[in-house]
């Protein structure tokens, strides 16, 4: 089965991520300084998941998890990683590394993105294309690979793993000007298709989510005659994110959650 834009689905009604939804699972966060990121790590530690915090500033990351280890003790961890920049390799490590620490990874969060600007495609610089691309794209299919054996690797606890891919309004970032990062995100649900159906059986599940309208720096970049300060913060996609990565995110395994 494919993962199909009309193939959607709703978080349940009232629905509150309870304080022990990830209790003991590891989870990596992957553009943990953005809007969603941070809002997503903040809420899966506070469901009890350890998580990694990946992004590429470092004393932002340092801030981001004084803020989450003083809420949750030793619920954090850093990984500072440049995604335009990384290799192959890079990603190699970062899965040696969670391997080394942690000993197991039951979910993994996309929320990085690569956005330069509303521009006519062929306007692009090649450099910046391709990045865009890269961030956006090819770098969570490369720590997918790289990851894999981690998130099929049976736990203890018999719990099982989620990949949650964020994605944006297909309707509007297929229209012009929106160049490389509309190209990535709807190359991104052909992904989630791929991966869906090659693991649809096995123990790690995936997910694609299609957030609401939220206060983010993409968004003032993208939407100039807006006030984005009247949009509602991106708290509650992370509670989506939270129920997607638990047990509960099983029924909405290879669908689209759309939050609109």
């Amino acid at each position: 089965m494919r993962i199909e834009l009309r193939d959607t689905a709703r978080l349940p009604a009232d629905w509150k991520a309870k304080p022990d939804a990830l209790r003991d699972r590891v989870v990596l966060i992957v553009g943990a300084l953005g809007a969603l990121g941070s809002a997503s790590a903040k809420a899966a530690a506070q469901a009890g998941a350890k998580v990694i915090l990946l992004g590429r500033k470092v004393r932002p990351l340092e801030k981001l998890y004084d803020e989450i280890d003083a809420a949750h003790p030793g619920a954090a961890a850093i990984y500072p990683l440049d995604l335009a920049g990384a290799s192959p390799k890079d990603y190699d490590d970062l899965a040696a590394t969670i391997a080394r620490e942690f000993g197991r990874l039951d979910g993994i969060v996309f929320a990085a993105a690569q956005f330069d600007g509303l521009q006519p495609a062929v306007d692009a610089k090649a450099e910046a294309w391709l990045k865009t691309l890269h961030v956006n794209l090819n770098a969570p299919f490369l720590i997918v690979q790289a990851c894999a054996e981690l998130l099929h690797r049976e736990s203890a606890d018999g719990a099982d793993a989620s990949v949650v891919f964020a994605l944006d309004d297909p309707a509007r970032v297929g229209k012009a000007f929106w160049g490389g990062y509309g190209t990535a995100k709807h190359a991104l649900i052909g992904l989630a298709s791929t991966l869906h159906q090659e693991w649809e059986t096995s123990r790690a599940r995936v997910h694609a989510l299609l957030p609401a309208p939220m206060r983010s720096a993409l968004r003032r970049m993208a939407y100039f005659g807006e006030n984005t300060l009247e949009l509602p913060t991106a708290d509650g996609t992370a509670q989506a994110v939270v129920y997607l990565l638990g047990a509960e995110g099983a029924a909405a395994r290879g669908k689209v959650l759309d939050l609109r």
